[in-house]
């Protein structure tokens, strides 16, 4: 069991898996949230929220899961969500029995405004409750974490009261949420020192931090609450999250890194101290926000800090010369210390299956043989059409299998015919759940949208089609390109992912992967689908698959 972390560190919680999942579209099944998992440990998170396994059987299997395969006794601390409830409680403290080292995150709301039209409760209800279900969740862990939500908006004093019940009752951390990402840094650190001064136990917990983007001050609040005493951050790859997201995790890593000179009296350190102010592999960071990126089909700006496409370039003339020169003129730190290094050419046409499969282990890669096999094939398909093979080249063709939606619908043809004099159609050939080959063609107003029509008239599913992305993983003329679609059925998003030279067909494949997702999601959620049964070729399928 882990001992009580230092007070001149800074732990970084990781929510993509539970508050960065509910953004909208970025649902994610079992398996790729255990992908996710590993990376999260090979970036060296100290804890993993794995989910709310009281929401459903699916969260319920991928905290367990992931309990079991990612937290191992030298691995992150995996953490389960769960509301002031015992029913939640208990849940969560069985999704994470097989965890090495496991944490029970509970929480109950403090504002005047949550506690008035929310909760319907009462500030003595409040402080009754507190005590009585951290200390139901001690007694089925030793690592307890408490949340008073909407922390930012309530009351200081009846803060301070609530906290000091929750750690007396045995919680080791006391997170405080702007849960609406409200607040602003001076308030913020404010708020984390009155909590330090006047809750007479505080020196038994660690202060955790977790803040909203709203305002887009969530890196900025949370860096005060560090200079202020609070110890853990709670965070996302790519800043993921509800509304405009959380605290990113790449910005504050690489924050405290860059500037730990600045940060490093704050916590007890010699200012002129090298040593990281985290556990992170900050060369890990670039390849988690890809994972992240494509499984959850939410693309990152290429202005975005950290690990956008633009962070490390360098269009101005005078910018280039400096950088030239010495890249310290305008960068304030590498582009390899996120792990985003120079392509290379690593492999080529001649290169056999071991050599292909090893450097996909040294890529962080796990792959099943099935996998293995497919993403061979695909790699030998663009060696015949690239010159040179890059580690991008490589973790686009991993991605793109390890990655795909269960196999329903199956794309077997795909044909366009279009130019400035003529009308864009496509042919389509899609092999169905049942088996049966059927083709049919459409006219559309482009190229994709003629395909989009086609599909759609063999799959008749009905959708609406959100957002179509193009992007290319590598410079040049016989570049892969990534595409990325979103769709959305009756208020659900749901996303698709696939990597090709030929951007046609992988627009092609990422909508029927799309669609994948959107049929397994209606097979397995019947209850919430329409009555009317739906044709494909000889087949009536109920939507609603009674």
């Amino acid at each position: 069991m882990k001992t009580q972390p230092s007070q001149d560190r800074i732990i970084i919680f990781d929510t993509t898996l539970r508050d960065g999942e509910q953004s909208p579209g970025a649902s994610l099944n079992v398996d790729e949230k255990l992908t996710i998992a590993r990376q999260l440990a090979r970036l060296g998170v100290d804890v993993i929220e794995a989910g709310f396994p009281f929401t459903s059987t699916g969260d319920f299997e991928a905290v367990q899961k992931i309990a079991r395969s990612v937290g191992t006794e030298h691995g992150p601390t995996i953490c389960g969500l769960a509301r002031a409830r015992k029913p939640d409680i208990k849940r969560a403290a069985e999704a994470l029995k097989p965890a090495a080292n496991a944490r029970i995150h509970t929480f109950l709301a403090t504002s005047d405004i949550h506690l008035e039209h929310k909760l319907k409760k009462t500030r003595a209800e409040i402080l009754e409750i507190v005590p009585e279900m951290v200390a139901y969740a001690k007694s089925f862990v030793n690592d307890v974490e408490f949340s008073p939500e909407d922390a930012c908006r309530s009351e200081p004093e009846f803060l301070y009261q609530v906290l000091e019940r929750a750690i007396a009752a045995g919680a080791t951390t006391v997170n405080i949420p702007d849960t609406v990402g409200y607040t602003t840094p001076s308030e913020f650190g404010a708020l984390i020192r009155g909590i330090k001064e006047n809750v007479p136990n505080i020196d038994r917990a660690i202060i955790s931090v977790h803040g909203h983007n709203d305002l887009g001050l969530a890196v900025a609040n949370f860096l005060e609450a560090v200079k202020n005493g609070a110890r853990q951050l709670e965070c996302t790859i790519n800043g993921i999250g509800e509304r405009a997201g959380n605290a990113a995790l790449e910005e504050l890593v690489m924050a405290l890194y860059v500037r730990r000179q600045y940060y490093n009296p704050f916590l007890g350190r010699a200012a002129d101290s090298e040593e990281p102010l985290t556990n992170i592999d900050s060369r890990q960071i670039y390849k988690t926000s890809r994972l992240v990126s494509n499984l959850t089909g939410m693309l990152v700006q290429p202005n975005k800090a950290i690990v956008g496409a633009n962070a490390f370039a360098h269009e101005s003339g005078i910018h280039q010369d400096g950088v030239l020169k010495n890249k310290r003129t305008y960068e304030i730190m590498d582009a390899e210390s996120i792990g985003l290094t120079e392509n290379q050419i690593v492999l080529g046409k001649l290169s056999g299956r071991h050599a292909f499969h090893t450097r996909l282990k040294e890529l962080g890669f796990e792959m099943a043989d099935d996998e293995l096999n497919k993403a061979f094939v695909k790699f030998k398909d663009l060696a015949d059409k690239k010159k040179e093979i890059t580690d991008w080249d490589l973790e686009a063709i991993a991605n793109n299998e390890v990655h795909q939606a269960p196999e329903l619908f199956r794309l077997e043809l795909v044909q366009v015919s279009c130019g400035d004099k003529s009308r864009p159609t496509a042919t389509v050939t899609v092999r169905t759940p049942a088996g049966e080959e059927l083709t049919d063609a459409a006219i559309g107003t482009g190229p994709v949208d003629a395909i989009y029509r086609a599909i759609n008239r063999v799959v008749n599913v009905p959708n609406e089609l959100i957002e179509f992305s193009v992007q290319s993983v590598t410079a040049g003329i016989d570049a892969i390109g990534e595409v990325t679609i979103r769709l959305r059925h009756e208020g659900k998003v749901f996303s698709g992912h696939s990597a090709n030279t030929d951007i046609i067909v992988a627009s092609a494949e990422a909508y029927i992967s799309a669609l994948n997702r959107l049929y397994q999601a209606l097979q397995s959620n019947p209850e919430k689908s329409s009555e009317q049964p739906t044709q494909i070729g000889n087949q009536v399928v109920a939507k609603a698959q009674r």
